[in-house]
């Protein structure tokens, strides 16, 4: 016969491992229940079992030897006289009178009371029944629970191997009650309320219960940054602290242990991935240094995993505002901690890239670029960027970028404009992408040796030799971080960004995500593929046309439209009058209000359009531009104007016969319309810039120094000309210098009574 094994597995350790502080005080809690459960069944069925022979023996056959003694009152008279109306005993044999008192004794008519109505044997199978059922229990149950046996070592005989065991001591059920029912009191008495703090008390008690958790916390870290290598255990336990249960500094506790962890981890980490071991590996002999390296390693990734799965589970608590058994922390709480364990990830992401788990960070950070809240949104969005700028070969960034895609799309391309914002800092370089596959692939050929000596002498040779030599040693040194490798990476990382682009240019046209989208397609529009651009530039002149853009959205579409053309599109023939159209009708939308920040794309635009592409450009458009860009130069703010001017100032050096716009006399024929759309018939050459000599008499001093130098002729050299840190200047590099973002002026302006003051002394 086959004995039948247990399938029940042992829980190995790792599984041990996970089980955390909370759980195992729940299981045994859950363990004392059930024994407690069981113990008060048992009691219970004590008691039934009690009550029901008492009632057995109560109900038991009464004999009928000594009637006078046993029964009271009228019945013993009663008796008394059907004793008399009875035969006399004497009369009887002894034979007869012993089988009349065994009858007595068994018979159930005799002794029944017959007043009661109900059936004969009603009562008696009924509590047989009840008699039976606990005649089954074995008889010991009635007095004591059956005592449990302690198996011994056994002893061996001459006649063979005795078993040894022993009784383990079983507590009385009674006795247990009685304890119970004189513990309860007990238990009362104890829970006598305890005295309230004052205020000032509780805050006391609760500093000096956050100081001692400080020290415990500040020890711990010391000791694993010393020797983190033999400390390696010590991390477990400072993780650990992040279960704090005193409600009074368990928040404050946790925050601390969070960021504390976050910068160990950060200092302790080694630069390089560690993988897991192999089974050969494993078995395989080692010395007690590798040995103690394998096990500081493993250690490490392990306790680095559980931290990352406890800051994603503050951030799921955030999220799903439930409030936990423990009530600990409470529903208030769950932000400030959630914030705290969403920036431990956003550093740990930034500075970590090349350790393990760096994907699962990615995952847990992209969708709270989305989040509600401003705070996560933008710390995560913040840390995004700084990655993208950091990472110099592009693996870290294909991973966001891969999730950042998959994102978007899932969410049917309704996220925050600030997601897509961030691609703008991707470090890709255009020499990188513009590199055919063939050039890239080709390695430096070094010279033969019929080459080197026809050409260098001995000692030339042997130079060119030993540089040869070390190049070879420099570039298997750098073999990571080569050309090919990372050109690979950066022409899938574009790939992704542009599918990105085009899906939202294509199917949600109409979404917010389009400013950033035009914006992100005017930085990297020298990239795109020559074969897209005929395509991009239909779809970019539709939205214009259709007039759902904002004023932005479509300097941003001008803004591509040109990048796309001044690039690779130089051999393309196309003519981009409709965009200079577009531009020059979009000017008069800006004014010192909130359009004012539309004057950098502004600015941007002009040099792409005007300056890089000279030769293209005919003198009415630059005229054309020139005047009206004079003229916005009145309604927006000073940092605005200066740039403008300086704008201007680079257009009259590029095309230098617009100086006729500084003559009063009108050339050619016609009269200037400035309400004119089109650049080319509106005859700017028969206008002046009369606005230079009210831009001459400006609060700022910096516009009435451009405005000067420009109606001098804007000269290089002489009285009239301009400051090297003004003329060395690009016109956005000025925009940004002269902000008024912090709601002040630079320089600052002089008030007119400290003027006043100064021409009353004279």
């Amino acid at each position: 016969m086959k004995v039948r094994r247990n399938k029940k597995q042992v829980p190995s350790f790792r599984k041990l491992l996970k089980t955390s502080k909370v759980k195992l005080e729940n299981k045994l809690k859950n363990k004392q229940f059930k024994q407690q459960s069981t113990l008060k069944k048992y009691r219970k069925e004590q008691r039934k079992l009690r009550q029901a022979v008492k009632d057995a023996v109560s109900k038991k056959p009464i004999p009928l030897e000594d009637p006078k003694e046993k029964r009271p009152g009228k019945r013993i008279e009663r008796e008394e006289k059907e004793e008399e109306e009875a035969l006399p005993l004497d009369m009887m044999d002894e034979d007869d009178l012993q089988l009349m008192k065994d009858l007595g004794q068994r018979a159930s008519f005799l002794t029944r009371d017959l007043s009661s109505s109900e059936p004969v044997h009603a009562r008696k199978r009924k509590h047989e029944r009840v008699i039976d059922k606990y005649e089954k229990i074995p008889r010991t149950l009635q007095t004591a629970p059956e005592k449990e046996l302690i198996h011994l070592l056994p002893i061996k005989d001459k006649s063979g191997i005795i078993p040894q065991t022993r009784e383990k001591p079983v507590i009385d059920s009674n006795q247990d009650e009685e304890d119970q029912e004189e513990m309860e009191p007990e238990e009362e008495i104890t829970e006598e309320p305890i005295k309230e703090l004052t205020l000032e008390e509780h805050l006391i008690e609760r500093k000096k219960k956050l100081q001692e958790k400080k020290i415990r916390i500040a020890a711990l870290a010391s000791a694993i940054l010393s020797d983190p290598e033999s400390n390696i255990k010590k991390l477990k336990e400072l993780r650990s602290m992040l279960m704090e249960q005193d409600p009074d500094v368990a928040v404050t506790v946790r925050k601390l242990v969070i960021v504390s962890l976050m910068e160990l981890f950060k200092d302790i980490t080694p630069s390089y991935k560690i993988r897991p071991l192999t089974e050969a590996e494993k078995s395989t002999k080692i010395r007690k240094e590798t040995q103690k390296l394998r096990e500081f390693e493993e250690g490490l990734v392990s306790q680095y995993k559980f931290y990352l799965e406890n800051l994603e589970q503050m951030v799921k608590d955030w999220k799903q505002r439930k409030l936990k058994k423990s009530n600990v922390v409470s529903l208030k709480a769950y932000k400030g901690l959630a914030e705290v364990a969403v920036k431990s990830l956003c550093e740990l992401l930034v500075a970590l890239p090349h350790f393990n788990f760096h994907n699962n960070i990615i995952v847990l950070i992209v969708p709270l670029m989305n989040d509600m809240s401003k705070l996560i949104s933008e710390m995560c969005c913040e840390a995004v960027k700084t990655l993208f700028k950091q990472d110099k070969l592009g693996q870290a960034s294909l991973g966001v970028i891969k999730v950042i895609s998959g994102f978007v799309k899932g969410r049917n391309y309704e996220v925050r404009p600030e997601m897509l914002k961030t691609f703008l800092c991707l470090r890709i370089k255009e020499v990188e992408v513009k590199k055919d596959t063939e050039d890239t692939n080709k390695q430096k050929k070094f010279m033969t040796f019929k080459e080197k000596r026809k050409t260098l002498s001995r000692m030339q040779r042997k130079w060119k030799k030993a540089e040869e030599k070390l190049e070879r040693e420099l570039r298997e040194a750098e073999a990571s971080e080569n050309t090919e490798k990372k050109l690979k990476l950066h022409t899938e990382t574009l790939n992704i960004v542009f599918v990105t682009y085009f899906r939202i240019l294509k199917k949600a046209q109409r979404s917010p995500l389009l400013p950033a989208v035009l914006e992100g397609l005017a930085k990297f529009a020298h990239l795109i593929n020559v074969e897209f651009f005929d395509d991009l530039l239909v779809v970019l002149h539709s939205l214009i046309e259709s007039g759902d853009l904002s004023y932005q959205e479509s300097l941003h579409c001008v803004q591509t439209a040109f990048h796309v053309l001044s690039g690779q599109g130089d051999v393309l023939n196309i003519d981009p009058m409709k965009f200079y159209t577009h531009l020059y009708k979009t000017l008069f939308k800006l004014h010192a209000g909130a359009t004012n920040e539309g004057v950098e794309i502004v600015l941007q635009c002009l040099d792409v359009m005007l300056t890089k592409r000279r030769k293209q450009v005919s003198q009415q458009r630059a005229l054309a531009f020139i005047k009206r860009l004079c003229t916005l130069a009145l309604h927006v703010l000073p940092n605005s104007s200066i740039g403008i001017l300086a704008t201007n100032r680079i257009l009259m050096h590029t095309f230098p016969k617009t100086d006729l716009l500084l003559d009063n006399e009108s050339q050619g024929s016609g009269v200037f319309l400035p309400e004119l759309d089109e650049p080319e018939y509106c005859n700017a050459q028969n206008t002046a810039l009369w606005e230079l000599h009210a831009l001459r008499r400006h609060y700022h001093p910096i516009v009435q120094r451009f405005a000067a130098h420009l109606i001098a002729g804007a000269p290089s050299e002489g009285s009239e000309a301009l400051k090297p840190e003004l003329s060395r200047r690009s016109a956005s590099e000025l925009f940004e210098a002269y902000s008024m973002a912090a709601m002040t002026f630079n320089p600052p302006v002089e008030s007119s009574n400290s003027k006043r003051k100064v021409t009353d002394r004279g």
